[in-house]
């Protein structure tokens, strides 16, 4: 319908252990620019299943639309999955609060650590970047958690078939038209393929060579690709955010051609403009509209970019 929603996520640190400070709230954008809250609760960071306010989020990152029009939140601190309904109800479908692991099994039963991006199949499944346990996680409608693709045991970057490849901090998922599964593989610095026969293949990128070039496949450079989506065309567009540096967002043609959209990897800033004379403080959550306008949630700014499919960045 083209609204657009937002993990307004807000920690003082990154521990599951020893949480100081931090909120989470769900928003929506309407196509009109009018911004509400849909769920959460501001300066309060929890657990809590609800409606509205009275649900509480720590840290959420990834969102997820269905046809129905729940969304699905990775609620990555507290290593779950979270439902919340049109109408703002929210409730715990996997994943048990704070215990992080690496379990497969029926709902709560089923363990995570640190989930992040999230992508819905054409039955309804969800895939889940399973973070720092470097794999690929799949929801049935059911709550059936199984592990889709990677190993669990240690970080690696090996193509093959999706049981026996290998990931590293993989945050971000998306499908494109013909069921192909895309990863944003950010501690890699790749952008791999997992086919929907299950074979898994690095797009662009080469695993443990960061920078910042464009160019074919195995030619291009990336220095944190953090989340994904794609257009109908099956064009990819990434947010490319290293740790220090700048933040960019990149595109990647359906033949593999990786170009610079906006932004600039080697300068953060709040610039709105053409191309890479534009700065984003953080790139992180990405998504993109039905004409082509890609949306970028600005971490580090606290706004919401728009890049026109010409490149012209201004502040939604």
């Amino acid at each position: 319908a083209g609204n657009i929603y937002v993990a307004d996520s807000y920690t003082s640190i990154g521990s599951h252990a020893q949480p100081l400070e931090s909120s989470g709230l769900i928003r929506k954008i309407t196509p009109e620019g009018v911004v509400t809250t849909l769920a959460g609760s501001t300066g309060v960071y929890g657990s809590t299943d609800g409606a509205g306010a009275a649900a509480l989020f720590y840290h959420p990152g990834g969102i997820a639309v269905d046809q129905m029009g729940n969304l699905y939140v990775a609620d990555t601190l507290n290593d779950t999955i979270r439902r919340i309904t049109p109408e703002g109800v929210v409730s715990t479908i996997a994943g048990a609060v704070r215990e992080t692991g690496k379990r497969d099994g029926s709902g709560t039963v089923a363990r995570f650590d640190s989930p992040f991006g999230l992508s819905i199949d054409s039955s309804g499944a969800l895939l889940i970047a399973d973070s720092d346990n470097n794999t690929i996680r799949r929801i049935t409608p059911d709550a059936s958690v199984t592990t889709y693709a990677g190993r669990s045991a240690a970080p690696g970057a090996d193509d093959g078939e999706r049981a026996t490849a290998s990931f590293n901090s993989p945050s971000g998922v998306v499908f494109d038209a013909a069921g192909n599964l895309y990863v944003a593989d950010w501690a890699n610095c790749t952008i791999r393929k997992i086919s929907p026969a299950g074979e898994v293949t690095t797009l662009a990128g080469v695993a443990g060579v960061p920078g910042t070039a464009d160019g074919f496949g195995a030619e291009a450079r990336f220095s944190g690709p953090t989340a994904i989506t794609a257009d109908s065309a099956g064009n990819l567009y990434v947010s490319d955010t290293p740790l220090t540096g700048g933040s960019a967002v990149r595109k990647i043609t359906p033949a593999g051609v990786v170009t610079t959209l906006a932004g600039d990897l080697t300068s953060r800033g709040s610039v709105d403009g053409v191309g890479t004379a534009a700065r984003f403080g953080r790139a992180r959550g990405i998504g993109v509209d039905a004409t082509g306008n890609v949306f970028v949630a600005d971490e580090l700014n606290h706004t919401v970019r728009k890049i026109t499919p010409d490149g012209l960045v201004t502040t939604f």
